[in-house]
């Protein structure tokens, strides 16, 4: 099973508003970097949006280790709360409809087709793949914010 490294990240003015993601791939030598954004959105659905985008390209089963600064993301899976979730008919134990239920159907759907570690990282901080994929995120941004 081929190897691969994610860096992923999302941003977004006003919470809800603009926002963007993006996403570093790395396999060997190679490396890739996408992203995206949305006129209207929050930080979360971009970091999940991130995530998704990233898992997306993968062409076959891998192993992944995706590193993010989103405990929402990370935290989804490493402290299972996808599971409970989906056990529960996606409602959160405050018996509240899941936020980004599609979006977090969608990655759980990849994590069935690839091995994927979740990492959470320090955001902000000297992690250079995560401060570009924070850049990303913020490029994508700002192209919503002037219009």
């Amino acid at each position: 099973m081929d190897k691969v490294t994610i860096y992923t990240d999302g941003a977004c003015s006003y919470n809800p508003g603009p926002g963007g993601w993006g996403a570093i791939l790395m396999y060997g030598e190679n490396k890739k970097e996408i992203s995206g954004g949305k006129k209207e959105t929050t930080n979360n659905e971009m970091e999940l949006t991130a995530a998704y985008e990233a898992l997306k390209m993968l062409k076959h089963p891998c192993e992944v280790e995706l590193y993010s600064d989103s405990s929402y993301l990370i935290n989804g899976f490493i402290k299972k709360w996808i599971d409970n979730w989906q056990k529960n008919n996606w409602r959160t134990a405050n018996k509240r409809p899941v936020k980004n239920k599609e979006l977090w159907v969608e990655i759980y759907k990849l994590t069935q087709v690839h091995k994927v570690k979740f990492i959470k990282v320090k955001g902000h901080s000297d992690n250079i793949y995560n401060n570009r994929c924070d850049e990303m995120a913020r490029n994508e941004t700002s192209k919503f914010l002037n219009n």
